[in-house]
């Protein structure tokens, strides 16, 4: 006998998932000092005059880590389908979450610490494409968790 989850509990799991991993990441990138990068030290970039950088680089490592979240429930999501269906339609969409999932991944601010370089002076342009980016995956994964 298979044991199926209510679809209502699942999106519910899915959603206290991203709330959890979003403010793990959250405390993390506020308080993560890049004193020790994996490929030694960096000359730091000048002295911005803008406070509100550190507020949009913690957005946009928060966004990164929710999409990586989201990817890996549709890549689950994906799979459990292709155990079902057997489609070639549903290989495509798991190549399609895997290549999302490594472009999340590169994209998030705390990668670029952890190698030493920072980013600097982009603003909120240094998080749109990223929230631009959940908004499509969370419609994907609320469509895919339906079925």
């Amino acid at each position: 006998m298979k044991y199926h989850m209510n679809k209502n509990v699942k999106i519910s799991l899915m959603l206290v998932t991203l709330v959890v991993v979003a403010l793990l990441t959250a405390l993390w990138a506020t308080t993560y000092s890049p004193h020790s990068p994996l490929l030694g030290t960096r000359r730091s970039p000048p002295p911005t005059p803008i406070k509100d950088m550190e507020l949009y680089y913690t957005l946009n490592t928060v966004i990164s880590s929710i999409n990586v979240t989201i990817l890996i429930f549709l890549l689950i999501t994906y799979i459990s389908i292709y155990r079902k269906v057997n489609s070639e339609f549903t290989i495509g969409l798991m190549i399609f979450s895997m290549v999302l999932l490594f472009y999340a991944l590169t994209s998030n601010p705390l990668i670029y610490q952890m190698f030493g370089f920072r980013a600097s002076g982009l603003g909120p342009f240094a998080m749109l494409p990223n929230l631009f980016t959940c908004g499509a995956l969370a419609i994907l994964l609320y469509l895919s968790a339906k079925y």
